[in-house]
C-alpha cells in the first residue's frame, strides 16, 4: 500500500500502531514525497518529525523504523484519515472531495481500546475525520475519546511559527505516561 499514479490516485499506508497506543495521530493522506519514500511525513520541511524528536526522541535523523519504534514505545501511533483519494500534487486543498474514502478508523478504535486521544494534523484532516469517520464511531467510544485539532505540520502551513506549532502539539504529552 501507499501509492499514487499519474492520475493522482493516492493510496494510504497501513496504520503504524503499537499495542499500547494511547494517542493516534491522523494526517489527511500521504504526500507525493512520502509515497515515493514509503514513509509518513517524509517532506524535509514538514515539522512532524522534528516535533516528534523534541517530544519523543524520534528525530528525523534516525532511520524511519527506529522513529516508529520510539513513537510506539511512548504510546503514539500514526495513520491517515483517508484510505484513498484523488489529488494532483501534495496539497490537501487539491484533494477531490468526492474521491475521499476513509480508512477503517472505527474498526481500529474497536480493537485498540487503549487509544484515549485522536490528534488531527491540520484542517483538512479535521474536516474529513468529522465528516467521514466520526459518524461511524460507536457513541460510547466517541464519548471516551479526546479529539485534538492541531495545526498542520506541513510546510504549506506557514500561518503559525514553529514555536506556536510546538506549543500546541505538546498537548499530546497530557495523554501519555
Amino acid at each position: 500500500m501507499g501509492k499514487t499514479d499519474p492520475h493522482g490516485h493516492v493510496q494510504s499506508f497501513p496504520p503504524q500502531i503499537g499495542r499500547a497506543c494511547r494517542v493516534l495521530i491522523l494526517g489527511t493522506a500521504p504526500s507525493v514525497r512520502s509515497l515515493a519514500l514509503r514513509q509518513s511525513y517524509a517532506h524535509p520541511q514538514n515539522l512532524f518529525w522534528p516535533l516528534m524528536g523534541e517530544m519523543f526522541d524520534a528525530a528525523p535523523e534516525l532511520p524511519y523504523a527506529e522513529r516508529i519504534k520510539r513513537l510506539h514505545a511512548r504510546g503514539v501511533g500514526i495513520w491517515d484519515v483517508l484510505e484513498r483519494c484523488e489529488r494532483v500534487g501534495s496539497l490537501d486543498s487539491a484533494i477531490v472531495r468526492a474521491s475521499e474514502v476513509a480508512n477503517d478508523i472505527p474498526g481500529l478504535l474497536g480493537t485498540h481500546a487503549s487509544i484515549a486521544a485522536i490528534a488531527l494534523n491540520g484542517g483538512h484532516a479535521q474536516r474529513s475525520f468529522r465528516r467521514l469517520v466520526l459518524p461511524h464511531v460507536d457513541p460510547g467510544r466517541r464519548a471516551s475519546l479526546a479529539l485534538l485539532d492541531l495545526p498542520s505540520t506541513s510546510p504549506a502551513n506557514a500561518s503559525l511559527s514553529r514555536d506556536r506549532k510546538r506549543e500546541q502539539w505538546r498537548v499530546l504529552l497530557d495523554f501519555l505516561s
